[in-house]
């Protein structure tokens, strides 16, 4: 029997999902990448959070084009914020809010089939 709980995601990757974009637009971006890669491996480990595979790579693609640009530079910045255009924040920003509306909205669908 599935109660709403074993539907819900663990309350770590809420709030993982919440600091990527606090901790970007707080220019503190090259520390967003352990929620980053902590919801990639979640997504990829726990089979509550299959529905969020994709929107999660979205987010980790959105984020490891600014971070490998800043990393192969010939004269980079010495932190990933100072050397990443708004642009590209603004898209780890939008990637962002759309995992945590699909978080937020499928922890308010029930799961079909369930009893």
């Amino acid at each position: 029997m599935r109660t709403s709980l074993t539907r819900t995601a663990p309350r770590w990757v809420v709030a993982a999902a919440w600091a990527v974009p606090v901790l970007v637009l707080g220019q503190f971006a090259m520390l967003a990448v352990v929620p980053v890669v902590g919801l990639l491996v979640a997504s990829l480990r726990d089979a509550r959070l299959r529905a969020l595979r994709g929107w999660v790579a979205a987010l980790a693609a959105a984020y490891a084009v600014p971070l490998v640009l800043w990393a192969v530079g010939p004269d980079r910045a010495p932190s990933l914020s100072k050397d990443m255009d708004p642009a590209l924040a603004g898209l780890i920003v939008a990637a962002a809010a759309a995992v945590i509306v699909a978080l937020h909205v499928r922890r308010a669908c029930p799961v079909v089939g369930a009893a």
